[in-house]
């Protein structure tokens, strides 16, 4: 009996321990299970049948829209499909590219008509143009292949359901040979999205293999396009293209990317709300978040980013605002003020399908009254963190002006501990060899306006002169690490270079000492450290560290030794740092913040974003502390205890934000006397 007794312990420990050792399923809600709701992309049933009878009844601003969408709609088209198409960077030496753009958007025009008017004549057009294409187009070729599926592809899909799932007499063989064409020529196009590419691309690409989901009654299909909504790659996903505030990936190249962008995020987002999906909501309502911002500046008024502004198309609205107004208007009972300017200013009058079908039908819990958008106010602001605009603080008036050209290294020489500020004038201060630092150096710039740029041929910026490094300041001045110092007009094209693993080794800020504690004293304040493929800042054996309200983003590429051996911020032997209201973000391969064998740091109000790796990543170290701080769209985790060989302990993480991040929003599993509390973890692939 007894041995029965210990045989069955042992069974049910093996089991538990099993059972335990088993990874997390992810569960997350955010993705499709129930079954498809037909017809279910831009709208319903209930959608269609609301635009019908507003359209009947000749309410406005449905009957306008109406009369614009018969206008541009012609049963006289005559589809001209092509077996292959073919079409270069920004529409160059197109073979077919603007015969299939056409025929999508026509069709679709012919599939609401006939919806609207029960007129078959509508219907027969429609299915003309889809038959014409599914039976002729085998492929897509050159550098806009994905995009044109991504951005036309919808349209396509959109008028396919509709004449699915009505009386349009579209016969059983033709409706197979689009579906043929779809799941053979369309979906094997665009299924592994393009994240070397600007953020448009995949946002274009997830509305459409939505659609394609939801037209084959695939929930694979449209998962795998939720997925990438929430945790894209590169420029990829909700939070990589658009960052807090409403910034776009997108923002410094030109406004017709900007809403070409967010309209097909726009997009995925309504079809999302048909089936039941809340991508409104997300990271703080994301989406209206790069709505109002994007409508603000085109109308006119003063917005605050990170990079360079430009006026590019500023002048040129798309019809892309009014689904988003509608359901904040209709759902949450919130008017987004800058949007609702742009509709009743500029696309209202000339919009037809853009109206048409973005007005739902009513729900039964609509709010009673509506509210102003207030917008989101709590992130980090260019007006505040890294090199600002404008001159630095007040300085004596012994300082010692450097300008532009003149040798940088030689005013620290000759100033050596004599307590003078060296002062770096606006410009461009271009180095030809690395900039020792000495201990007693206080180096100031002229804000966002002084430019210390290594040039080319050498490879790092600014290290320390000797071995034991103290009472350094370094504040209110850009370091750049690209090749060039102004940068392409798609900034996306110099970040991609960069990404390389032969692409040139730069590194900006490099303080290094054997000694134990050899580097002391050291802060930085209000400086920007940016686009070098290495480190942008690596401080190794210190202590008395302090970074406050600076960024250090784009740095950490794949040159050698490698991806994932580089960061925007590398500490390593360093006791007592404080990181305090800073941005440390899209390094292209590594961490934001990268800590090993480190003592009492801690990192407050800050941001970590969009990096290759986690967030912030810590091993070996004690007494660590985040808070109050935003992880989000990491491709690892927003922050990352690890345990390399022995654990970190007396870890503090309190009232962080962790979102969108692709693995876990805290993952510090191995902490040992882990204080983990009052965190906003939302959205995480892992959880």
């Amino acid at each position: 009996m007894r041995k029965r007794i210990f045989l069955l312990i042992c069974i049910m420990c093996t089991l538990v321990h099993s059972i335990a050792a088993q990874p997390e399923k992810n569960s997350n809600p955010g993705f499709l299970t129930k079954a498809f709701v037909h017809p279910g992309m831009a709208q319903s049933k209930q959608d269609l049948d609301y635009m019908r009878e507003m359209v009947v009844k000749g309410i406005q601003p449905w009957k306008t829209a109406f009369d614009n969408l018969k206008k541009n709609t012609s049963l006289d088209f005559i589809p001209k499909p092509f077996a292959e198409i073919s079409v270069g960077p920004y529409g160059a030496n197109s073979i077919g590219g603007r015969e299939f753009s056409e025929s999508a958007e026509t069709a679709y025009n012919h599939a609401l008509m006939w919806y609207i008017t029960k007129d078959k004549a509508y219907a027969r057009k429609a299915i003309e143009i889809l038959n014409a294409w599914s039976y002729v187009l085998r492929g897509f070729d050159a550098n806009n292949a994905k995009l044109n599926v991504g951005l036309f592809g919808y349209y396509y899909l959109n008028a396919a359901e509709i004449l699915k799932h009505t009386d349009s007499g579209w016969a059983s063989k033709d409706l197979q040979q689009f579906t043929q064409m779809v799941l053979t020529v369309l979906y094997p196009t665009i299924k592994d999205f393009f994240t070397e590419a600007n953020g448009n691309w995949d946002a274009s690409m997830i509305s459409t293999i939505m659609c394609i989901g939801v037209f084959t009654d695939n929930h694979e299909n449209f998962n795998r396009a939720v997925e990438r909504f929430y945790w894209g790659e590169g420029n990829s996903g909700i939070t990589r293209y658009l960052y807090p505030g409403g910034q776009c990936q997108e923002t410094t190249r030109d406004w017709g990317h900007v809403q070409l962008g967010i309209g097909e995020f726009a997009k995925a987002a309504q079809t999302a709300d048909t089936q039941g999906l809340d991508f409104y909501s997300v990271a703080d309502d994301r989406l209206a978040q790069g709505f109002e911002y994007t409508a603000r500046f085109m109308l006119g008024e003063h917005i605050d980013l990170f990079g360079v502004f430009t006026d590019r198309d500023n002048d040129k609205f798309r019809d892309i605002y009014e689904s988003i107004y509608q359901h904040y208007k209709d759902t949450k009972g919130l008017l987004l003020p800058y949007t609702e300017k742009a509709i009743k200013q500029h696309t209202r009058p000339k919009s037809s399908v853009g109206f048409l079908t973005a007005a739902k039908a009513p729900v039964s819990n609509a709010p009673a009254k509506t509210s102003l958008y207030t917008g989101f106010d709590k992130f980090l602001k260019p007006t505040v963190i890294g090199a600002l605009k404008g001159k630095s603080k007040m300085l004596p008036a012994n300082s010692i002006f450097v300008k532009p050209g003149e040798s940088i290294q030689k005013a620290i020489d000759s100033n050596q501990k004599s307590g003078k500020w060296i002062i770096l004038e606006a410009g461009v201060h271009t180095l030809e060899t690395p900039l020792k630092i000495y201990s007693g150096t206080l180096l100031a710039g002229q804000g966002r306006e002084t430019i210390i740029f290594p040039a080319p041929q050498i490879g790092t910026a600014i290290i320390n002169g000797e071995e034991i490094l103290a009472d350094v300041t370094i504040r209110d001045l850009l370091i750049e690490g690209a090749t060039k110092v102004i940068e392409n007009a798609d900034p996306n094209h110099d970040r991609r270079s960069r990404s390389y693993m032969n692409a040139p080794s730069r590194e900006g800020i490099i303080f290094k000492s054997k000694e134990k504690d050899g580097i002391q004293n050291i802060t930085f304040e209000n400086i920007t450290v940016q686009n070098f493929t290495k480190n942008g800042v690596a401080i190794v054996g210190g202590k008395n560290i302090r970074i406050n309200q600076c960024d250090f983003s784009d740095n950490g590429a794949s040159v050698v030794p490698g991806a994932g051996f580089h960061h925007n911020l590398h500490l390593s032997y360093i006791t007592n740092c404080d990181i305090i209201s800073s941005r440390f973000d899209t390094s292209p391969y590594g961490n934001g913040i990268n800590a090993t064998f480190c003592q009492n740091v801690k990192v407050i109000n800050s941001e970590m974003a969009r990096n290759g790796l986690s967030g912030i990543r810590c091993a070996e170290s004690s007494r660590i502390t985040i808070n109050n701080s935003l992880a989000e769209g990491n491709n690892e985790h927003g922050i990352f205890i690890e345990k390399q060989m022995n654990p970190c302990k007396d870890i503090t993480i309190h009232q962080n934000t962790v979102q969108n991040n692709r693995y876990c929003g805290i993952d510090a599993q191995t902490a040992i006397q882990l204080n983990n509390k009052d965190n906003r973890s939302l959205h995480n692939g892992r959880e």
